[in-house]
């Protein structure tokens, strides 16, 4: 027998300035199963609680309905009191009679009459709840972060700092990333290695901190708290506890002439090579693809000169499986291949280079040492033209988002160039200047005001070579669009900052969401910035969308934050709205057909098969088992399931059919 409580706030004057509390209260009291009914000023008040309390204990109530704000507000508060008074809190409903009422409703009869209708409804729902309980999901207190650039060095840190196991995955030889290719950052101009490489020092030495270099992530499944991962070790053709690093063998590789990806095609390495001076760790690897031994089954002479006989040719890909409570993306950004950009000549000439090979140039442990010099002579540049957005916010090339970093380091590699370059002159093509960063518009200003950078409002049409020049036309819509033509000796384009390659397939591996530009994409922009739609896999830094180094250091200790809050808890506990397979003992009387076609639309891949066995243990029926840790209660198998199998716990087809009826049946 239902002994339903009803309590009707007033929020001060938000409902009761337009709702007559009193006649609802009154009204409901009349209700088949309300035994109590009453309103209150203000209920989420202390003394308001207090009556919700008194009146469990006093009237014996198995459930209660608040009509009061939104439930997003004030739905913990009321469930907590029930629970404090001894009713399971999923035996308590909000009806929202302030914002589906009183504030979109003048004064008047029919406002009352409609928030009467809402508790109505309620108190029909709340007699078919039944108690449900929290769900306790074991936390596994290991992290793994996916990618050991910036963001992924500052989660791992921050991860470990916090006295928790992390996983690091890179799947270069070197953790880095972008940054460590960087000569100077800004807006500070203070050198890249400088900060980043105590860090990856740090990464190496950490006692909470295992790294896996050369690694990608194979597979994963589980769910939060739960994920069981593979590892990709890929054979490095080396030992590493027997190598000390001492790069012998590097010196003495007959392969030379391979263009070294870190250097972005400016400098050679050989094929058996460690990515930079820096690198963590410093341990070389065998480009198999590259390496005479692997190619011809001949030569060995690294092996021949090793001192440690470190060599390992016959070494073969290694698969760890690690299980973890919570993962980290930080897979980084890629620079848009400058060749998709035929009218600036990259490729046709070689003294038009992207913003990262400049940066290589501009690098004291670059391929110049860091004199600005151009590439096809060695010469140094008197006139250098920059162009910004080659390819960003340009939907013709499909790329119609602002890369966001490219104003800021357009700007730095003029001021660069000027201070290597006293007697050089930088051209800037812009479309328009976005420094929205603290000190940024300062920057970009001491760039045009204190180095002379030349800066040109508009685009590029053509650029072509003539006598050793690079000819360079434009047009400056600041002065009417004035043709502009400038004989550069070096052009210098920004190219657009795109999401990583394998980005979709490792979503996909993830069961993470991403864009129409495959970056990661977030559960909510606002509320939940580096959450990802399933639960316990967090985002950091640039995979996400193009960001600078301060914004990604702090996304990345946000996604920190949130798996250190995971882990403070040796449980997870979560609400029990969830979806449930509706079966009654034994289970072979589900009405589930067992279709499948839940498992394939559910997006947090929380369904699987069950196999239902009679007493010789043949399998007489297949049906779908949700898994709770998984699933997120959006409903999506609720409403594609074929026999109706599926409720959702809190919304079942029974409660919900009898809110509908409570409308009908005014």
């Amino acid at each position: 027998m239902a002994r339903i409580g009803v309590f009707i706030c007033h929020c001060g004057e938000n409902i009761g300035a337009t709702v007559d509390c009193f006649s609802v209260a009154a009204e409901a009291a009349k209700l088949p199963g309300v035994v109590y009914s009453v309103d209150y000023k203000y209920m989420c008040s202390d003394p308001g609680q207090s009556k919700i309390k008194d009146a469990i204990h006093e009237h014996k109530l198995t459930g209660v309905v608040v009509s009061a704000c939104s439930p997003r507000m004030h739905e913990p508060t009321f469930r907590k009191a029930c629970a404090e008074a001894g009713l399971n809190p999923y035996r308590c409903e909000m009806a929202n009679i302030r914002e589906h009422c009183s504030w979109v409703h003048e004064k008047g009869e029919a406002t009352t009459k409609k928030a009467f209708d809402l508790v109505r409804t309620l108190v029909e729902k709340v007699k078919n709840n039944h108690s449900l309980e929290p769900i306790k999901v074991p936390v596994n207190k290991t992290a793994i972060v996916i990618g050991g650039g910036v963001a992924g060095i500052q989660a791992s840190l921050d991860i470990a700092n916090g006295g928790h196991k992390v996983i690091l995955v890179e799947r270069e030889p070197s953790i880095g990333g972008h940054m460590s290719q960087l000569s100077e950052t800004f807006p500070t101009l203070d050198c890249s290695q400088c900060i980043l490489t105590p860090r990856m020092v740090e990464i190496a030495q950490h006692p909470n901190i295992t790294l896996y270099t050369y690694s990608e992530l194979e597979s994963m499944d589980g769910f939060i708290g739960n994920f069981n991962v593979r590892i990709r070790r890929k054979a490095k053709s080396i030992d590493e506890k027997l190598c000390t690093g001492c790069g012998l063998c590097c010196t003495k590789c007959p392969t030379k002439k391979i263009p070294s990806e870190f250097e972005q095609g400016l400098a050679n390495r050989t094929a058996i090579y460690v990515p930079f001076p820096q690198a963590v760790p410093n341990k070389p690897v065998i480009d198999r693809t590259n390496c005479r031994y692997f190619q011809t089954g001949k030569c060995k002479v690294c092996q021949k000169f090793c001192p440690t006989g470190a060599i390992r040719f016959e070494q073969e890909d290694e698969i760890i499986e690690v299980k973890a409570g919570a993962i980290v993306l930080a897979t980084g950004f890629e620079v848009k291949d400058a060749g998709f950009f035929p009218e600036y000549g990259y490729g046709k000439y070689k003294d038009v280079i992207t913003g990262l090979q400049f940066e290589r140039l501009a690098s004291a442990s670059g391929p110049t040492q860091g004199e600005i010099r151009r590439p096809s002579d060695g010469k140094i540049p008197e006139k250098v033209v920059f162009i910004a957005c080659a390819g960003s916010r340009d939907p013709a090339k499909g790329i119609s988002y602002c890369s966001k970093i490219c104003c800021m380091y357009t700007a730095k590699h003029a001021m660069l160039y000027k201070h290597k370059v006293h007697e050089g002159t930088p051209y800037v093509f812009y479309m328009d200047i976005r420094a929205a960063g603290k000190n940024y518009d300062e920057f970009t200003r001491r760039a045009i005001e204190e180095d002379g950078a030349k800066y040109i409002r508009g685009r590029v049409s053509n650029l072509y070579e003539k006598d050793r020049k690079l000819i360079v036309r434009g047009a400056d819509t600041l002065l009417g669009g004035k043709p502009v033509e400038i004989e550069a000796d070096m052009v210098v384009l920004a190219t657009a900052a795109v999401s990583c390659k394998d980005s979709e397939s490792l979503a996909q591996k993830l069961h993470v969401s991403y864009d129409s530009y495959h970056f990661f994409a977030e559960a909510h922009p606002k509320l939940k910035p580096v959450e990802t739609n399933t639960a316990g896999i967090f985002l950091a830094g640039a995979c996400q969308a193009p960001k600078d180094i301060p914004e990604s250091v702090a996304a990345a200790s946000g996604a920190a934050a949130k798996v250190i809050g995971l882990f403070s808890n040796n449980e997870l506990t979560r609400e029990p709205v969830v979806a449930k397979i509706n079966q009654t003992p034994p289970p072979v009387f589900s009405t589930c057909m067992g279709c499948e076609l839940c498992m394939q639309i559910c997006p947090y891949q929380a369904i699987d098969k069950e196999e239902i066995k009679n007493r010789n243990g043949e399998v007489i029926k297949t049906i779908a088992k949700i898994n709770p840790g998984l699933c997120q209660g959006c409903g999506t198998c609720v409403a594609f399931c074929k026999s109706k199998s599926i409720d959702l716990e809190g919304y079942s087809n029974k409660q919900i059919y009898a809110e509908v009826m409570a409308v009908i049946n005014d």
